[in-house]
């Protein structure tokens, strides 16, 4: 365990010192560098460039901080580089690795995101309250309000009774934990088809129906931004609500592509025109019927009950030898997908459109035995052209018209060896559907599903650029907490 004793900033008596042995106050820094040697840094990374930087510039900072305070040095990996096969991002296929490599040496495991700002002394003196021979699940506790698809209706009776880490905040387990959760990987291999919502699925292989540990909620573990007067206290801060990188790109570099069918030409286009069309200045709504007062473009591809793998493939072709080589970027979305084109121009600032990028909200198939990632279609597909090049180039197809197009284009790509990027502000579900915690700090760029909500209200309480834009002359000022 660790015992480290150290006078916050802005500290000027005892009375302010942390909960820990007041006498211990000297040789602070000494027992700081030798104790950072026991937590391992995982940053939750991804391959692409822009990502990659951003986690390499926290693990400058990290060892930097480290450098100042002593001699010994933490170990800080990032997780795209640490494993070859496709499932590294879902953590829990890499237990056995972190038990066989750090199982004696260290004493936690320190999880977070390439956006997690951490102050160092305090991280230690946080991890100091708890003994660390005891197996320990620490985090900023997140909880459904009420029952929601995306957890599979998981603890319908009371949704507030189960809590699991935002992983912005950064998250802690203990090594006894992890060499536990190692031996049980062993012998019961993950079962789950699906990776839907990895933060969740964590805090429930852990909890073990009750036999492990529920997460324990770290106050000190925060979200806040780094420049708020509210951090004095934490260990961690988020950085970063919509990231820009110079200039947001040019409408006209965003070629918009609408998902539809006759059935709901009438119910679910409107909304569309009502809210998001206007800020697309490049969008083409495609069909199984050729309806000029929207206008829809026939594909020739008929509608299917299931998977729309052949009238994904069919635009993809479309976008490729019918619209302007020059746009170097294609969004697919469902005709009940809310998306803010203005935040996703912005968004893509930070992305090189020479790179092969396929971008949304990062699912799961089959990754404890191989498998692939893909990105979830209703909150939106991000490609960028030299993606759709290759993908098509690869003559890798549906298997069926019916196929599931989101499944069969990660399974593509993942062929292919480019990875998906995910970006936490593309969303499968309804703003319900997610804690009010987990979306707090967020500026999302999508929801998806008319289910049980005014999809025009939600579009104007959480994507317009301004949530005080006018709607029918009248302001638009609505309260999220009632949505």
């Amino acid at each position: 365990a660790f015992a480290v004793s150290v006078v916050p900033e802005g500290a000027e008596d005892e009375t302010e010192l942390p909960v820990l042995q007041k006498s211990q106050k000297s040789g602070t820094i000494s027992k700081i560098s030798r104790e950072l040697k026991e937590i391992v840094f995982i940053i939750q990374s991804q391959s692409n460039s822009f990502h990659s930087k951003r986690a390499e510039d926290l693990k400058r900072d990290i060892l930097k901080q480290a450098a100042d305070l002593g001699k010994e040095l933490p170990t800080v990996l990032l997780i795209h580089q640490m494993d070859g096969h496709e499932g590294a991002w879902t953590i829990l296929p890499l237990m056995r690795d972190f038990s066989v490599t750090y199982g004696r040496n260290s004493s936690w495991i320190f999880f977070c995101e390439e956006d997690t700002r951490i102050q160092v002394v305090k991280l230690l003196e946080t991890l100091g309250r708890f003994d660390g021979s005891k197996e320990w699940f620490l985090g900023k506790a997140l909880y459904d309000e009420e029952s929601t698809i995306i957890h599979h209706y998981a603890f319908a009776e009371n949704p507030t009774a189960f809590t699991f880490p935002d992983f912005a905040a950064g998250w802690a387990l203990s090594i006894p934990l992890v060499n536990k959760l190692a031996k049980k990987l062993k012998s019961e291999p993950l079962k789950s088809d699906f990776t839907i919502d990895l933060k969740h699925e964590i805090a429930l292989y852990i909890w073990q129906k009750g036999e492990g540990p529920h997460l324990t909620p770290v106050p000190e573990f925060c979200t806040d931004d780094v420049n708020s007067y509210k951090v004095d206290h934490c260990a961690t801060t988020f950085s970063n609500f919509l990231p820009l990188c110079g200039e947001p790109v040019k409408k006209e570099d965003v070629f918009v592509a609408v998902k539809t069918c006759r059935k709901f030409h009438g119910d679910r286009i409107p909304v569309v025109k009502q809210t998001w069309e206007r800020e697309a200045a490049l969008i083409e709504y495609y069909s199984d019927y050729a309806d000029i007062s929207i206008p829809t473009i026939d594909l020739g591809v008929p509608n299917t009950d299931r998977g729309h793998c052949g009238k994904t493939f069919a635009i993809l072709e479309r976008f490729l030898n019918h619209s302007s080589p020059r746009t170097p970027w294609l969004v697919i979305v469902d005709d009940d997908t809310l998306i803010s084109i203005f935040r996703l121009r912005r968004l893509l600032s930070c992305y090189d459109p020479n790179e092969p990028v396929f971008l949304g909200e990062r699912y799961g198939y089959g990754l404890g035995t191989g498998g692939y990632s893909y990105i979830t279609g209703g909150g939106g597909m991000v490609f960028s052209r030299i993606a759709v090049q290759k993908l098509l180039a690869s003559k890798c197809r549906c298997y069926s018209m019916d196929a599931p197009d989101d499944m069969v284009l990660g399974m593509c790509f993942s062929g292919l060896g480019i990875p998906i990027t995910h970006s936490p502000l593309f969303h499968q579900a309804r703003p319900m559907d997610y804690p009010k915690g987990y979306l707090s700090h967020q500026i999302p760029v999508s929801f998806h599903k008319h289910w049980n909500i005014d999809p025009v209200k939600v579009y104007f309480t959480w994507l317009a650029p301004n949530t005080e834009e006018s709607l029918n002359g009248k302001k638009a000022g609505y309260n999220r907490e009632d949505l």
